[in-house]
C-alpha cells in the first residue's frame, strides 16, 4: 500500500512539473493544428497599459506582420507562428534575432510554416519598436 501511494505521488509530482513549465495557452509546435486556416493559434492576455515605443510597434506591426503573425502575435494557422510564444522568449531568439528575420529573413526551423521572406521597408528602429511591442505582450503572458 505504502509502496502504491509512492508511485501515484511520484507520477502526479511529474505530471504537474511538466505542466508548470509549458508556456501559457499555448500550442507545442509539434501538435497538429485542427483550426481552420488562419484562425488564431494562441490565446494572447493584453497589457492594461502598452509603453509609447511599444504602440509605436503595435502600428508598424499592424501594417505587416500581422496578415501572418495574427492579431498582437497570436499567429494564424497555416500562415505564421505565434511570437507571444515560449520559443520567442528573449533567452531563445534575442531581439537581433527579431531585426536579422526582418532584414535578411529565416529559414523555418521550430515551425512548419516555410521560410519567412525579408521585410521590405522597415529601419532596424521600426523593428526595435516592433520588439518593444511583442516583448510587453510577451511580459503579459509569462514569457519572459
Amino acid at each position: 500500500m505504502k509502496k502504491q501511494l509512492m508511485i501515484a505521488a511520484a507520477i502526479g509530482a511529474v505530471g504537474i512539473g511538466v505542466w508548470a513549465f509549458l508556456p501559457p495557452n499555448v500550442t507545442p509546435p509539434d501538435q497538429p493544428q485542427t483550426a481552420e486556416i488562419g484562425a488564431a493559434l494562441v490565446r494572447v492576455t493584453l497589457p492594461a497599459s502598452l509603453s509609447p515605443n511599444a504602440q509605436l510597434g503595435q502600428r508598424a506591426y499592424d501594417t505587416v506582420c500581422v496578415a501572418c503573425h495574427g492579431e498582437n502575435g497570436n499567429g494564424r494557422n497555416g500562415m505564421g507562428p505565434p511570437l507571444v510564444h515560449k520559443i520567442y522568449e528573449p533567452s531563445h531568439h534575442g531581439d537581433e534575432a527579431f531585426q536579422r528575420a526582418v532584414a535578411l529573413g529565416v529559414r523555418a526551423h521550430h515551425w512548419s510554416f516555410g521560410d519567412m521572406a525579408p521585410v521590405p521597408g522597415f529601419t532596424r528602429a521600426d523593428v526595435k519598436m516592433i520588439i518593444t511591442y511583442m516583448r510587453e505582450l510577451q511580459r503579459a503572458n509569462g514569457i519572459n
